[in-house]
């Protein structure tokens, strides 16, 4: 049985809060004249909400983690006389399982709630914003599949394959702002290198290649870049897209994607000390244990508790952060205010469903370990 990384845990409980937060902040729910729910976005409206999203949007944390927790689980598995295919199988099936459950109930519960008066607005606003974030998953399952060729490219390349994918990231940028109509197919040449980044980094750490120097490294690195591309090249200052802007810098993802993942990491891995001995108080960490046994079911059913809780606001009559417009900065007080609400309803969410999350089909139970995650 391998011990729990507290570290580990903790940060992908903390991408993972920085995901459901973003999210809950930056989706607002308008009701409409027909009796529905309409997506829009405060970012459309604030700009000076713009920067909190560079907190907020944690993903590169999420993919570093995967990466050091993918390698050692395929080490660990290899020892134990596993082969490669088997390990992929094993692990897409943990991490699909809650998704394709999520997505059968959901194809069976909205027709269902329409036949009981649901709108249609909000039930194709409640399948949008369900399917939307799932392009993360793609990528993620992309990733974990070609975990065995990232550990090879590692034992090649070190750190330098780590670099050739943000050089990569950057060519990609050039083709694509270098032109005033940007080509969109070019554009998404950058999705597999820009997130690979953060999970080749990872993969890099399991081998012990990132020690303080490298972190330092990446932190200032990434900090000098990030600034030159957003005070020199003008990129946009949200790392998510904003509704009806030209330019994005998640789709496709720009060079700030990496250059953000390369600050968050070296922070976090010169905070390791810190952020250690913080979870090593119990009430701290029994809540990251929950979080991180329940990751995939937050994730999926997050944008579902939001819709749920809005349509509920809608019918008593639009409430403040709930069906009204995101136009200032009352809307994002009352919405954040609405978080333990919010949260509260996700936790019975995920109740329900969290034994999609985990179960075991007969013919890889033998293969299972104690560690639900990094095996």
């Amino acid at each position: 049985m391998q011990p729990r990384d507290r570290f580990i845990d903790g940060l992908r409980a903390l991408a993972i809060l920085g995901v459901v937060g973003g999210h809950w902040l930056v989706g607002a729910l308008v009701a409409t004249p027909t009796g529905g729910l309409r997506i829009d976005s405060p970012l459309r409206h604030l700009e000076w909400l713009h920067p909190s999203t560079w907190f907020l949007q944690m993903l590169g944390l999420f993919f570093l983690v995967g990466g050091y927790t993918a390698a050692q689980g395929l080490r660990r598995a290899r020892a134990r006389g596993e082969t490669d295919t088997q390990w992929v199988r094993r692990r897409l099936w943990r991490i699909g399982r809650p998704v394709v459950a999520a997505t059968v109930i959901l194809a069976v519960a909205l027709p269902l709630l329409g036949v009981l008066g649901l709108g249609a607005d909000t039930a194709w606003t409640t399948a949008v914003l369900f399917l939307q974030p799932l392009w993360f998953m793609g990528v993620y399952a992309v990733l974990t599949a070609l975990t065995p060729l990232v550990l090879r490219l590692d034992r090649w390349g070190g750190l330098r394959v780590v670099m050739a994918l943000a050089v990569a990231v950057a060519v990609v940028d050039a083709l694509r702002f270098a032109r005033d109509v940007e080509p969109a197919a070019v554009g998404y040449l950058s999705v597999f290198p820009a997130w690979c980044f953060a999970y080749q980094l990872g993969v890099a750490w399991s081998a012990g290649r990132v020690d303080r120097r490298v972190a330092g490294g990446l932190l200032a690195g990434g900090l000098a870049l990030f600034v030159f591309l957003l005070a020199v090249l003008d990129y946009p200052v949200s790392i998510v897209s904003v509704p009806g802007s030209t330019r994005s810098n998640s789709n496709p993802p720009s060079l700030l994607v990496p250059a953000l993942a390369a600050i968050q990491a070296g922070t976090a891995l010169l905070l390791r000390g810190r952020i250690e001995r913080l979870l090593r108080r119990p009430r701290i960490w029994a809540a990251v244990t929950v979080l991180n046994g329940s990751a995939m079911s937050v994730f999926c059913w997050h944008q579902v508790a939001l819709v749920g809780v809005s349509e509920l606001a809608r019918r008593v009559g639009t409430l403040p952060g709930l069906g009204d417009a995101p136009v200032d900065a009352g809307w994002v007080a009352a919405r954040l205010a609405w978080y333990p609400v919010l949260a509260l309803v996700l936790a019975g969410l995920v109740v329900l469903v969290r034994r999609y999350e985990h179960p075991v089909p007969a013919v890889v139970l033998k293969l299972e370990t104690a560690d639900p995650v990094s095996s």
